[in-house]
């Protein structure tokens, strides 16, 4: 919600601009249902007409801590996760779509890679960010490092915390950490029948995970898209790009935010 230039934008504004741009034609904001009213009046109605104005629809999907393949553990208050919010917009999603977090500015190269590949046919992909456009000048960072293959498919995401920029470039927990690597920061090309195959691993999770932690287990889409991709039920295409990535993971970094949309 924090505003990022003299305007009042804030990060999601330039997202869906540059989404609009690359060519998709509809939003969907994935939100609580308790929010609906002051999401709309802060963000929703100001964008919709924008959107309008470009022939681009909006629509709303709500992730509810209830909606859920069995019951509710006793004391749960945190959300499913990521690979539950996707899944609310199960109905309302007929065509291929990307996936973004709504407070990640991503820059416009991976919109069009991602658009590129989907009208064109291709199934699965995401973004690739090169780390060293991902770092924060103000502490360490969680990213999914990419492993491939010569084809650039994805092998496997390898989950890495407390990376912090180096005089010579990086390192987690003295661990040297390759900057050229690519890194998955939850831009998601996918189609609708991924959605179904989501939906049964929602139900596999409720079965064998949450039993085990029934407070704080969590359906995250690059962990189910790992598992999917170890087990070789899904292939997913690497598309680099060079843009640099800007996140709010610190108080500090709101102001290179800023910077960079004035």
């Amino acid at each position: 919600m924090e505003p990022v230039d003299a305007s009042n934008h804030i990060i999601m504004d330039y997202s869906i601009h540059d989404a609009i741009e690359a060519g998709f034609n509809r939003v969907v904001f994935i939100i609580r249902k308790d929010i609906e009213k002051e999401f709309k009046e802060v963000i929703g109605d100001r964008i919709t007409a924008i959107c309008s104005a470009h022939n681009v629809t909006v629509d709303y999907a709500f992730q509810d801590i209830k909606d859920i393949p069995g019951t509710l553990p006793e004391g749960r208050t945190k959300p499913w996760g990521t690979g539950q919010a996707v899944l609310a917009a199960k109905k309302v999603i007929k065509t291929p779509f990307i996936v973004i977090n709504a407070d990640d500015y991503y820059g416009k190269e991976g919109f069009k890679a991602v658009h590129e590949y989907l009208v064109n046919g291709g199934k699965s992909c995401m973004a690739g960010f090169v780390l060293k456009n991902t770092l924060s000048d103000n502490g360490g960072v969680t990213r999914g490092i990419c492993k491939m293959d010569e084809e650039n498919n994805l092998t496997e995401i390898v989950e890495t915390k407390n990376i912090v920029k180096t005089v010579n470039g990086a390192e987690a927990d003295g661990v040297t950490v390759d900057v050229n690597s690519l890194v998955s920061l939850n831009m998601w090309g996918l189609t609708p029948d991924f959605l179904d195959v989501l939906e049964e691993g929602f139900k596999e999770f409720f079965e064998t995970e949450v039993p085990e932690n029934p407070l704080k287990a969590e359906y995250l889409i690059p962990i189910f898209i790992g598992e999917l991709l170890s087990e070789g039920k899904m292939s997913v295409k690497v598309l680099k790009t060079n843009d640099t990535w800007y996140g709010m993971t610190y108080h500090e970094d709101v102001a290179a935010v800023k910077e960079r949309c004035l």
